[in-house]
């Protein structure tokens, strides 16, 4: 633009404060999220660039844009949400006038549908981060009592978690192939390619993961909950590397980001900053029970489980094959022993770290 002489405005609205902006008392990257968080909440963050005149646009009128096909990609047969920034900006305003103030209760919750779905358009940067922060300070302004105030700052914080995994990949940038952490001998992750694409297809025989797995087929998108749930058995239960299951996700997520993605990945095989301890493996039936009692989410992507009473679908994994045949042929049973599996898993780190 300034070889043509043409006059512009830049702004970074990627992130509030990129990275290196925040760094620890001795000058080193944040490795720690809730030390970074801490300071993230006390720098001052810019309001939003005003709209420029329509008269100070330059001319962009021309051939038009050309179509997926003549760039080589096939058209999604997934359900998207609308783009652009006026669909972004619906979304916003639909979220602070209501699921904002309930958003620190109910955002675990897939079936309750209480997040503000705009991780698309901040990717995208449909919608800039300025832009989506004040909203949520006018929202903080008209929060009755502590309760809606703490869940307001709890979605920021999520903000926060966004900047602080763009900072990591960008002082560790070798993290997109690599352990962030790394043990004093190798991971010895399984190979099973009949388990991973078991996985891919949502038919692990777990109902909440599979729910997650159809979702992201379905939509291009996972509840956050449940992406963590199918990280977890992907790496805990099924043993498989966490690049598989990263890998697929960068290629079905509709608002892959790969510092948040990677981010997440690490996080749940237990080699990432700040990561989930590996002897902690999450229990998908009881995360099933706990998230999803009623088994709303599990079956509005599981059809096949849709005319089986909720405490049975959670107890899938446990009953015996007679009775699963009975209640959903069509459905398929656990491809592994969660309980075995686990040990199995938390053998395997051990042996990464060289426990005797």
């Amino acid at each position: 633009l300034d070889d043509d002489g043409v006059a512009h405005d830049q702004h970074h609205d990627a992130v509030f404060h990129a990275p290196g902006e925040i760094r620890t008392n001795a000058g080193d990257p944040y490795s720690v999220f809730t030390y970074f968080w801490k300071k993230w909440q006390d720098r001052e963050k810019p309001a939003p660039v005003p709209e420029p005149a329509p008269e100070d646009l330059a001319d962009v009128s021309g051939e038009p844009l050309p179509s997926l096909a003549a760039l080589g990609f096939e058209a999604p047969t997934a359900d998207l949400p609308d783009a652009g920034t006026e669909a972004a900006r619906e979304r916003l305003e639909d979220f602070c006038a209501g699921d904002v103030f309930r958003y620190e209760d109910a955002r675990d919750y897939p079936a309750e549908g209480a997040t503000s779905r705009l991780s698309q358009d901040l990717k995208y940067g449909t919608i800039g981060i300025r832009e989506v922060y004040e909203r949520t300070e006018d929202a903080m302004a008209r929060a009755d009592g502590d309760d809606e105030r703490d869940s307001v700052e709890e979605y920021q914080r999520q903000l926060a978690w966004r900047e602080f995994y763009a900072q990591v990949l960008y002082f560790n940038p070798e993290v997109v192939t690599e352990n962030y952490n790394e043990y004093e001998h190798p991971i010895e992750w399984r190979e099973d390619d009949a388990e991973l694409a078991a996985w891919k297809r949502g038919e692990t025989g777990y109902p909440i993961v599979d729910a997650g797995m159809r979702q992201l087929r379905e939509e291009a998108y996972m509840h956050n909950r449940v992406r963590m749930l199918a990280a977890s058995f992907l790496t805990k239960d099924l043993m498989l590397d966490w690049r598989e299951g990263y890998a697929h996700f960068r290629e079905r997520l509709v608002d892959h980001e790969t510092a948040n993605d990677n981010g997440g990945w690490q996080w749940a095989a237990s080699t990432g900053t700040d990561a989930q301890p590996y002897f902690r493996v999450f229990n998908p039936t009881t995360q099933g029970e706990r998230y999803d009692a009623d088994a709303e989410y599990i079956t509005e992507y599981v059809p096949e489980l849709r005319d089986v009473p909720a405490e049975k679908i959670h107890a899938w994994p446990d009953l015996d094959a007679a009775e699963r045949e009975e209640l959903a042929p069509d459905y398929p049973a656990p491809i592994v022993d969660h309980g075995e599996r686990r040990e199995e898993a938390i053998e395997m780190f051990e042996r990464a770290r060289g426990d005797d």
